[in-house]
């Protein structure tokens, strides 16, 4: 009987023995496939950003020698189309953000400078001789840049570099590893801007170019203990059960401490707190909300009363949605334009979320306006009056309303513009007439839904 069982004992060592090399066979063919799959992803992104970048230095040389503005706004608009797959593409290699950080400013910046100079071929304006110069300058760099790029592939055509290389966690940092990389490769697409500071030019773009500033963002640097008081003050230290700190979001558009607070309720409240002046830059409740008995009207009132409450001055609601019992209304800063205008500040965006069975705020998110906020804007650039700016507008649109407003560009700009208010047939729009030059920038279709008025 024993040896019987013996055996039995060993035969399923046996068949477990062998299922484990089996599951180690397909885990390792299974690693190598994954491996492979990899290296194809990196590979094809590579070759996408070379072609790209090639593209780029080919159409910067182009927009040298355009002579109709209608040749020069075809050439910048490809280029701006091409500098923007080059900047995907080069996300979408294993390298850290920091490591390129030139090289995709550069990229960036070539986009957005040759959108705003097409602008000025559309309009049928002609290139500056300012502007000339930084396309030469700006077509030197991609030259560089795609000698590099072709020494690059050189390099990983022959094997001199691996992709595994820079994705193996136990290794230096990637600008460090010369021992495995040739210093002709990676390494040099930094070197080739190390005067590289971009560029400085009049026109829509330039500030926002070459500044990163946070300009509501004011105050000096906090501790996390300092942010932990600050999110507990804001929710109400008699209100809290249990405060746990989350750690800190280094790597964020804004730093910031993040904590999780539960109530005496049992409700949890997460709230992040910049590490900049300590500014809530985020706050949201989980409650749930199963009933309304407050309009629309009060939500708006109970928001800014809030807002007003928290030090956030002059903010007046634009849109809102509604959904599950709570709205989410957006509040934008007015500044003061003569006695009785208000300019609508629209980068200066507060959302606040509001509860309507009770009035209760359940959420806050300041990041546009601790973003873009300041308090007074120059607002000197009008140049043309308001019924010249009405001229312009499709005469079909039925205007209800108009006014001054600041609005942002996907570019992180800002246009000062006339706001048309109006409608054509049943639909309502909104209509930005740019009050220092009269071209039309933007159209805008409102919206309107039984749960919010939004705009398209």
């Amino acid at each position: 009987m024993n040896k019987i069982k013996k055996g039995y004992l060993l035969g399923i060592i046996g068949i477990l023995i062998i299922a484990i090399i089996v599951l180690g066979i397909l885990f390792y063919s299974k690693q190598k496939e994954y491996k492979q799959a990899s290296q194809n992803s990196y590979n094809m992104a590579f070759y996408e950003l070379v072609d790209y970048v090639q593209n780029v230095e080919t159409y910067l040389a182009k927009s040298l020698i355009s002579s109709t503005s209608e040749h020069g706004a075809e050439t910048l608009t490809n280029l701006w189309r091409e500098s923007n797959l080059a900047q995907s593409y080069l996300s979408m290699l294993p390298i850290e953000s920091q490591e390129l950080a030139n090289t995709e400013k550069f990229l960036n910046q070539v986009s957005d400078y040759s959108y705003s100079l097409s602008r000025k071929n559309i309009y049928h304006e002609n290139l500056s001789q300012e502007d000339l110069k930084n396309l030469k300058d700006l077509h030197n760099y991609s030259l560089d840049l795609t000698n590099t790029l072709n020494q690059l592939s050189d390099d990983l055509n022959s094997g001199r570099f691996k992709w595994e290389e820079l994705t193996d966690k136990g290794t230096v940092a990637f600008a460090q590893q010369v021992d495995n990389i040739s210093k002709e490769s990676f390494s040099n697409l930094e070197e080739n801007f190390h005067e590289y500071a971009g560029l400085i030019y009049d026109g829509a773009f330039s500030e926002h170019l070459t500044s990163q500033e946070k300009k509501g963002l004011t105050g000096e640097d906090i501790e996390e203990e300092q942010a932990k008081e600050i999110a507990e003050q804001f929710v109400g230290k008699n209100q809290i059960k249990e405060t746990s700190n989350l750690g800190f979001s280094e790597n964020a558009t804004i730093p910031v401490y993040d904590f999780s607070i539960t109530n005496q309720k049992d409700e949890t409240i997460n709230l992040s707190i910049s590490k900049k002046g300590g500014h809530i830059v985020y706050m949201n409740s989980n409650r749930e909300v199963n009933t309304e008995t407050i309009s629309q009207e009060d939500a708006n009132k109970l928001g800014k009363e809030f807002l007003n409450q928290k030090g956030y001055k002059n903010m007046k609601e634009t849109y809102y949605l509604k959904q599950e019992g709570i709205v989410t209304i957006n509040y934008a800063y007015t500044q003061k334009e003569g006695e009785d205008d208000d300019v609508v500040m629209y980068p200066d965006l507060i959302k606040v979320k509001v509860a309507l069975d009770n009035g209760e705020i359940l959420g806050l998110e300041t990041s546009g306006y601790l973003n873009n906020h300041t308090e007074t804007r120059d607002l000197s650039k009008i140049k043309i009056p308001i019924e010249q700016a009405r001229q312009t507008i499709n005469p079909d649109l039925e205007i209800g309303s108009e006014g001054l407003a600041v609005i942002p560009t996907e570019w992180k700009t800002e246009i000062l513009c006339y706001e048309f208010k109006g409608k054509v047939e049943d639909r309502e729009f909104l209509v930005y007439i740019n009050a220092e030059n009269g071209r039309e920038e933007d159209v805008l279709m409102i919206t309107n839904t039984p749960n919010g008025t939004l705009t398209m």
